[in-house]
């Protein structure tokens, strides 16, 4: 609970991804993909209860076995590739009325911390805002970024602020990282969106900012999770930042 207000965290984790099936429940330092989501949200200050959206049985299994609630089974039409986030959060919140704030929390971003959803709660709370996400900075400016036309020309899909001819010199531009979502549950039952013009955003780092899409995105963060516990120093970033619906 955060300012008297109920927090919900929510783990959609389906079975049919394309990329990398089972993903949800493939293991990465001795524990399932989705634990790590499961031990942030149980390790929040402010999160009331943690819930599992899914229609796999094994994802389900998992899922308990780390603590996590599975009061429902999401249904089939909403465990395809055309479901949105949005429509599967919307259903959760059908099922766990009586809550302020959601938090959709997806398991492919793995490490994000619990500090990381706290400081989105703080954030979204302290300024009266109806949304708070994760952001990284960009790793390409956009304005420095081209389209090109049917003669091979390009333009400029920004328009570069006067005086800025060096990177340094450009404002700094970031991406959403798919790691915390933090909505009041009024307003997104209203607008069916996580993000417009009035969302405040939290910044993480590039190395936390990770989503595991497909087989090397996996591979590669269970060797960055091997050279951590040898060396005891936090992994480099090399995990290329991608989105998709959970």
């Amino acid at each position: 609970m955060i300012q008297g207000r109920r927090v919900l965290a929510l783990i959609p984790a389906r079975a049919g991804s394309k990329g990398l099936p089972g993903k949800n429940i493939l293991p990465a330092d001795g524990r399932p993909l989705l634990a790590w989501s499961i031990d942030a949200a149980k390790g929040s200050a402010y999160v009331d209860r943690v819930a599992l959206s899914s229609e796999d049985d094994a994802i389900m299994a998992a899922a308990r076995a780390h603590g996590c609630d599975v009061p429902f089974r999401r249904p089939a039409e909403l465990a395809t590739d055309i479901a949105t986030s949005a429509d599967v959060a919307l259903h959760a919140l059908e099922q766990l009325p009586g809550y302020d704030f959601l938090v959709l929390l997806q398991p492919t971003s793995p490490l994000r911390t619990a500090l990381d959803i706290d400081a989105c709660l703080e954030r979204c709370a302290d300024a009266g805002a109806t949304s708070c996400v994760t952001v990284t900075p960009a790793q390409q400016s956009p304005w420095w970024m081209y389209q090109m036309d049917d003669g091979n020309r390009l333009r400029r899909l920004l328009d570069a602020p006067e005086r800025a001819s060096r990177r340094q010199d450009l404002p700094v531009a970031y991406v959403l990282n798919g790691a915390v979502y933090v909505v009041a549950v009024p307003w997104f039952r209203q607008t069916r969106t996580f993000v417009d013009d009035a969302t405040v955003a939290c910044v993480m780092p590039a190395d936390r900012s990770i989503d595991i899409d497909d087989r090397d995105d996996f591979d590669a963060f269970r060797r960055r999770l091997e050279s951590s516990a040898g060396s005891g120093e936090p992994p480099e970033p090399s995990i290329r930042i991608t989105q998709e619906a959970p």
